[in-house]
């Protein structure tokens, strides 16, 4: 049974169990999220393409906010939940997950280390396929480390001047959820100037992201100017994990360390 089957085979287990079960569905029209209700033909679940659902379970939450949904989620989904349940995004308690676990070429693909699903403190769900090994970073992190400085900042300039702007690494990302963005605030970013300023418009957005990035690669692969944006959000979460100690995603329960104070979240060893 192929893990595609595997998965549609649980989630109509499930369904009549629930109000609705998120997933992606494939019609002749193409392929996109999808609310199985009750009742309905499960043939068209489909694991590929591979689409953040996380955003969706908010959105539904906020609009069903008595229903008890399930969700097919890779690693990558619950991780992204984990942080937006810490920021009162989503409601863990009525929300079941079916986490399917990504192949080796998948995680290899996505430079991804943890490919299957963390479920232990989540209050609902089980693990659909077998965990595999995690793949290594982006070569252009082990680069970066050999980089001197000015090397550093010519790097970024390069990158950063492909920017049109377009923000659909802003849109398509789970934790971009601020009623208002900086982003958008004329103080910070100048309309209508083509590239966006540098560093400012990218650092801005990369500060915000320093203990939420979940590693999802959604903001790369939507970016038509094909900058590496993961490899800057990478090198921060190194920086996150070994100055704060914390992983965004990994824990539910352990509170994200720059909504505290110092005192509470000390700095650990030197800054680099």
């Amino acid at each position: 049974m192929s893990q595609e089957t595997d998965t549609r085979a649980r989630a109509a287990e499930k369904l009549p169990e629930l109000d609705g079960i998120l997933a992606v569905r494939r019609t002749v029209e193409g392929a996109a999220p999808y609310l199985f209700r009750p009742g309905d033909d499960l043939t068209g679940l489909v694991l590929e393409p591979r689409y953040p659902l996380a955003s969706i379970v908010a959105l539904l939450q906020r609009r069903h906010p008595e229903a008890r949904l399930g969700v097919v989620a890779r690693g990558c989904d619950v991780r992204a939940l984990v942080e937006m349940a810490k920021r009162h995004q989503v409601d863990p308690d009525r929300l079941y997950l079916l986490g399917v676990a990504c192949t080796s070429e998948e995680a290899e693909e996505c430079y991804c280390p943890d490919p299957a699903p963390r479920l232990e403190g989540w209050p609902e769900g089980e693990l659909l396929g077998e965990r595999v090994p995690g793949a290594g970073p982006h070569p252009l992190v082990a680069r970066y480390d050999e980089m001197a400085l000015e090397e550093r900042r010519e790097f970024w300039q390069e990158q950063f001047r492909k920017c049109i702007k377009c923000y659909g690494c802003r849109n398509i990302c789970p934790e971009c959820f601020c009623e208002a963005c900086a982003l958008e605030n004329p103080l910070w970013v100048e309309p209508g100037m083509l590239a966006p300023p540098f560093p400012t418009f990218h650092l801005i957005r990369a500060m915000h992201m320093a203990n939420r990035c979940v590693g999802c690669r959604q903001c790369e692969l939507t970016c038509p100017a094909h900058i590496p944006l993961t490899v800057l959000y990478d090198l921060i979460r190194q920086d996150v994990a070994q100055l704060l100690d914390y992983e965004p995603g990994a824990d539910l329960e352990a509170p994200p360390p720059l909504s505290l104070t110092l005192t509470d979240a000390p700095l650990r060893g030197e800054h680099h």
